[in-house]
């Protein structure tokens, strides 16, 4: 029976132990071979601790953990390092002290190793004092590993005092690397945003970023060789528990959790954490996203206005994705770098990338996240709500669609962020996108652009939203645009639908609809 290590970051532990274990291995020589200091961005549960964990590994020489892997054909040597591993992702950091608190700790535990000295009071002179020492008293070179050094940044990216407060004293401790580096062996930082890589490892001597490097693209994850190199028969087990054919299983695997691309024209990786709890517990289910997603990205997208169906096949200039991100900047670069959205396309003439949602386990969980911050819709009642409301789509029933909209928006108290328009533009596209509906927002016609176009098997709903005025501009600007060309030949029922949202109730106050034959 195999055995999949969840939640299991620790390589000796998953070696130890007989767990499944991806080779990444030689990409682990390779970087020890050919470089000296690495930073590398990857979304959560993605596999980057693990890999820290296997550096660790390797450079305090533990050979016998390694049989059978590609390293051990490659390394003759097997030299053991001092290795000095900051692991930031452990602090809950919501007070200045956070961060002090456990730098001092990790410094106090390095200290009972290689000792201190009465002169360094600071966590970069104790820092420095370490190396130094660790270096003199082992005669071999520092092996410094950081996993998740952003992660007291993203905790405080709307906290705009501590968050300044929390990068200066990282720049502070890391500029020691580059003060130190004649004594360091090798370097390995990961995090999952590049937002302040470039203001905290500035002092640093060009650490090689291989976030988008075509050489380490399934570094991290599990590429689709990998996939039935190790785990052919975890997916006829699960194909044989959900009654599936294995082509089957192999398909539904690829939609739910393939898809990332961590460069242009690269492989798609899968989501580890998700296949494994898949493979282990035989049930398809969204489970990366049921680990809990930073609400800094909800904030984000509402202190921007940004429209939630501009994300679906987005496109930006190439610099966007490794541009650094702060509690006032763009939300794509971050939402790119944390894993909500991944490259779909590149225009290598205009060197333009079009983005999207990298599976169908990330489009659903975020618009399911999304929703209680643009709708009041409780967990009590949403499954009641949604379920009418398929079913009046479907059935071509816009005034009762319309009618459970109003209702569910009033009489609750909730926030309007922003823009009220689009706010309320933001709700009806969620909905509809949710509920697997072929929806798209602000479509472009020769006259104009539709605020929202709802496709189903039967019927065409097409809608335009006013803001404290009438339903019938509304539905005359749809008429006076010809927004309805397009579907002329369309054999589908169509209903034009002019609505309008009053900002005093925030609800929907008044529709009128119309059908065309």
């Amino acid at each position: 029976m195999m055995k999949y290590p969840i939640g299991i970051q620790s390589f000796p532990d998953i070696r130890e132990r007989g767990f499944v274990y991806v080779d990444k291995t030689a990409y682990v020589y390779r970087m020890a071979l050919m470089g000296k200091t690495y930073f590398l961005s990857r979304p959560r549960r993605f596999g980057k601790s693990l890999l820290v964990s296997t550096m660790e590994a390797y450079f305090l020489g533990r050979k016998e953990l390694f049989n059978g892997l590609a390293i051990e054909q490659l390394e003759t040597e097997w030299e053991t390092y001092p290795v000095l591993h900051l692991d930031l992702n452990t602090g809950k950091y919501d007070k200045e002290a956070d961060l002090d608190d456990f730098l001092n700790d990790s410094l106090a535990q390095w200290e009972q190793v290689y000792g201190t000295s009465p002169t360094e009071v600071s966590a970069e002179l104790r820092f420095k004092g370490i190396i130094r020492r660790a270096y003199e008293q082992t005669g071999k070179q520092v092996v410094v590993l950081v996993d998740e050094y952003d992660k007291p940044l993203l905790a405080t990216i709307d906290n705009k005092p501590l968050h300044e407060a929390y990068r200066n004293t990282l720049k502070a401790f890391f500029s020691v690397l580059k003060t130190m580096d004649a004594c360091i062996r090798f370097g390995f930082i990961t995090g999952v945003s590049k937002f302040s890589h470039v203001s905290i490892f500035s002092d640093l001597n060009n650490p090689d970023d291989i976030s988008m490097d075509p050489r380490y693209v399934d570094i991290c994850g599990v590429s689709e060789e990998e996939l039935h190199t190790y785990f052919d028969s975890s997916i006829r087990e699960l194909a044989d528990a959900n009654g599936m054919t294995f082509e089957e299983a192999c398909e539904r695997l690829r939609k739910q959790y393939d898809g990332y691309h961590f460069r242009e024209n690269s492989v798609g990786i899968y989501n580890p954490f998700s296949l494994l709890n898949t493979f282990a517990k035989g049930i398809f289910n969204d489970y990366w996203f049921a680990t809990g997603t930073p609400t800094f990205l909800v904030k984000l997208l509402q202190s921007k206005n940004y429209k939630l169906g501009d994300l679906e096949g987005k496109k930006v200039m190439s610099d966007m994705l490794t541009a650094p991100a702060t509690s006032a900047s763009n939300p794509i670069p971050v939402l790119y770098q944390s894993g909500y959205l991944t490259i779909k396309d590149y225009d290598r003439n205009m060197r333009i990338y079009t983005l999207g949602f990298p599976n169908e386990e990330v489009e659903r969980g975020f618009l399911n996240f999304l929703l209680p911050y643009y709708t009041p819709i409780g967990d009590d009642d949403k499954a009641s709500f949604l379920s009418d409301f398929v079913v009046a789509v479907n059935e071509g029933r816009p005034e009762d669609f319309l009618l459970l909209m109003q209702t569910m928006l009033a009489g609750r108290d909730y926030r309007i962020a922003g823009d009220a328009e689009k706010y309320f533009q933001n709700t009806f596209y969620l909905i509809f996108q949710l509920l697997g509906f072929n929806v798209q927002v602000e479509q472009a016609t020769g006259q104009g652009r539709i605020d929202i176009t709802i496709q189903t098997e039967d019927y065409i709903y097409i809608i335009e939203l006013k803001l404290d005025k009438t339903a019938e501009e509304a539905l005359c600007q749809i008429k006076e645009n010809n927004y309805a060309r397009p579907f002329q030949t369309d054999k589908r029922k169509l209903y034009l639908i002019g609505v309008n949202f009053s900002s005093e109730t925030r609800t929907v106050e008044k529709w009128v609809v119309e059908a065309v034959s």
